[in-house]
C-alpha cells in the first residue's frame, strides 16, 4: 500500500523547555548539524503534505525568525498562552481553517523519529479506517509518559497522563508518543469539546481520542519498532543521548554507501555531509554543515571540516578547514588551518603549520611550511618557501597578492600587499618585497650583513656567550700561531 499524502502535518514546538536551562529555545538546539524542530519538518517534508504548520509560542520571535530563514514552506502560528497540546491544535485549526483529509499531529523536539515510521502510522490510520490512530511504544520505563489503556480485546480505550494515573495504569509500559494521525473534520469538532478537568487544568490533546471513541468512531494504534524514535528531548541528558543515536544512524549510511568509518565511536558526521563511495574518515574527524568528501579522498586523523569540499583522492590531516575547497589529489597538513574562500587547485599542498584565507593556489603549487597567505592568487607550479607571510592587512583595508605560473618564493619573504611576482620570477630569502617583481627576475630586499668583530666581548662580558667565545678565539689563535 503506498504512502497517503497528509492534507497536513502540524508540528508542536509552543513549550518553554525549562529543563533545557538555555537562553536558547528548546527547539532550535542543534543536533547533527541541524535544530531539533528542523529534523522533525524534514521528516514532515518527506511524506509530501499539502500543508505544514508549526505552532510556536514561547520564544515565538527567536524560533519564528528561524522558521522564516529555513522553512518557508511552513506556516507559523502563535499560541499566546501555553494551555496544553489540545489547545494548541485547537489554535493552529482556528487560524488555518478546518482541514479535510489525514491530519498528522507531531513535535518539535523528536529528531530520531523517521519519515518511514510516520509512513507506516499513516498506512495504519488508512487501512484501518481509524477516526484516530496514535503512534505508541513499548519502554522498559515509561516514567513521565502517558500510558495507553487497552479494553480486553486490544482496542484502545483512552490515554492516560502519568499525573491522572493510579498505579496499576502506571504500571503499563505501552507509552503515548503523542504523534496521531486524525481525520481532520472530526479532528475539528472534537478538538473544540477538551475540557481542563485534570491535574494540570489544561486542554489535552490525549482526550480527543476518548471523545472521538465515545460518539462511536474507531481508535487506532500503532506501535513503533523502536522506542528511541519517540523520545523526546526534555535536557540536556537527553540532547547529548539523542546526538549520539543520530550520529551512528548517519555513519552507518555512509559506511553502507561504502564509505569507511575507521573508528565511529570518535567520528561525528552531520546529516548534510556527502561523502562519496571509497572515501576514508580517520578517528577523531567531525564533518559538519554542507561538507562534501569526493570518492577516494582521506579525511583525518583529527580533522575538522565545516562547508568544506574534498575532492577525489586528496588527504586532509590534523586540519581545520572552514568554507574551503581541496582540489583532487590536493593534500592539507597536518597541523593546517584553511579559512573562508581558500581554494586548492589540483595536486597542491598546504603544508604543516599553514594558514591561509580567502586563496587561491594553483596546481601542483605548494606552501609547504609555516606559512601564512591571507588574500592571495598563487599560479601553477609555484614554490612557497618556509616562514613566508602575504602581508595583506596595512591597518584600514585588505589587499592582495598575485604570484605569477612557476614562480618561487624564498624562506622568510614578506609581500607586503598589493604586490604581484611575476611568471616565473624568484624572491630571495629573508627579502621583504613591497614592489612588483618582472617576471624571470629576482627580487632581493634585504641589507647586507656587516660582522662586528668582538662585539659579544665588549658589551656581553661575562656571559656564556662570552665565555664560549673567548675559548673558540683563544684555540682559533693557537692554530694559528701553531700553523
Amino acid at each position: 500500500m503506498s504512502v497517503p499524502r497528509p492534507a497536513a502535518v502540524i508540528v508542536l514546538a509552543a513549550g518553554e523547555g525549562t529543563r533545557m536551562k538555555s537562553q536558547t529555545p528548546k527547539v532550535l538546539h542543534e543536533v547533527c548539524g541541524r535544530a531539533l524542530l528542523d529534523h522533525m519538518l524534514q521528516a514532515a517534508r518527506d511524506l509530501g503534505p499539502e500543508r505544514l504548520i508549526v505552532v510556536i509560542g514561547h520564544a515565538r520571535e527567536r524560533v519564528g525568525a528561524h522558521l522564516a530563514e529555513t522553512s518557508p514552506d511552513a506556516r507559523a502560528v502563535v499560541q499566546r498562552e501555553q494551555r496544553g497540546t489540545g489547545h494548541a491544535v485547537r489554535t493552529a485549526l482556528e487560524e488555518a481553517g478546518t482541514i479535510a483529509g489525514t491530519v498528522l499531529v507531531t513535535y518539535g523536539d523528536v529528531p530520531l523519529l523517521r519519515a518511514e515510521t510516520l509512513a507506516e502510522l499513516l498506512r495504519r490510520h488508512a487501512a484501518e479506517g481509524n477516526a484516530v490512530t496514535v503512534l505508541t511504544a513499548e519502554v522498559p520505563d515509561p516514567t513521565g509518559y502517558g500510558r495507553i489503556i487497552r479494553d480486553s480485546t486490544g482496542a484502545v480505550l483512552k490515554i492516560v497522563e502519568e499525573k491522572d494515573a493510579d498505579p496499576g495504569q502506571r504500571a503499563v509500559k505501552e507509552m503515548n508518543s503523542g504523534i496521531y494521525a486524525f481525520d481532520g473534520l472530526l479532528l475539528a469538532d472534537a478538538v473544540k469539546r477538551v475540557s481542563t478537568d485534570n491535574a494540570q487544568g489544561e486542554e489535552y490533546l490525549t482526550d480527543v481520542l476518548s471523545i472521538l471513541r465515545e460518539d462511536g468512531h474507531r481508535v487506532g494504534a500503532h506501535v513503533a519498532a523502536d522506542f528511541a524514535e519517540v523520545e523526546g528531548v526534555n535536557d540536556r541528558v537527553q540532547l547529548a543521548t539523542a546526538r549520539k543515536a543520530l550520529n551512528q544512524r548517519v555513519l552507518e549510511r555512509h559506511m553502507r554507501a561504502g564509505v569507511t568509518v575507521v573508528d565511529p565511536a570518535s567520528t561525528w558526521i552531520d546529516v548534510g555531509v556527502e561523502i562519496e563511495a571509497d572515501a576514508v574518515v580517520h578517528p577523531g574527524t567531525q564533518l559538519h554543515g554542507r561538507t562534501l568528501v569526493e570518492a577516494g579522498a582521506q579525511v583525518g586523523p583529527a580533522t575538522t571540516l565545516t562547508d568544506t569540499r574534498v575532492g577525489a583522492g586528496a588527504a586532509v590531516r590534523n586540519a581545520v578547514c572552514d568554507g574551503a575547497v581541496v582540489g583532487p589529489g590536493a593534500s592539507v597538513g597536518p597541523y593546517a588551518y584553511l579559512r573562508p574562500g581558500t581554494v586548492l587547485g589540483r595536486d597542491s599542498k598546504a603544508g604543516t603549520f599553514v594558514e591561509m584565507k580567502n586563496s587561491q593556489v594553483g596546481e601542483r603549487s605548494k606552501v609547504p611550511h609555516l606559512s601564512y597567505a591571507g588574500d592571495a592568487t598563487i599560479g601553477d607550479d609555484v614554490n612557497i618557501g618556509a616562514a613566508v607571510v602575504f602581508v595583506n592587512y596595512d591597518g584600514v583595508g585588505k589587499h592582495r597578492s598575485v604570484v605569477g605560473d612557476g614562480a618561487f618564493v624564498g624562506c622568510d619573504t614578506m609581500l607586503v600587499a598589493p604586490v604581484t611576482v611575476g611568471d616565473g620570477a624568484y624572491t630571495a630569502a629573508g627579502s621583504v618585497i613591497d614592489g612588483d617583481v618582472p617576471p624571470g627576475a629576482i627580487g632581493v630586499a634585504r641589507a647586507r650583513q656587516r660582522n662586528i668583530e668582538k662585539w659579544v666581548l665588549r658589551r656581553r662580558a661575562g656571559t656564556k656567550s662570552a665565555a664560549a667565545a673567548e675559548r673558540a678565539l683563544a684555540e682559533q689563535e693557537q692554530q694559528e700561531s701553531g700553523s
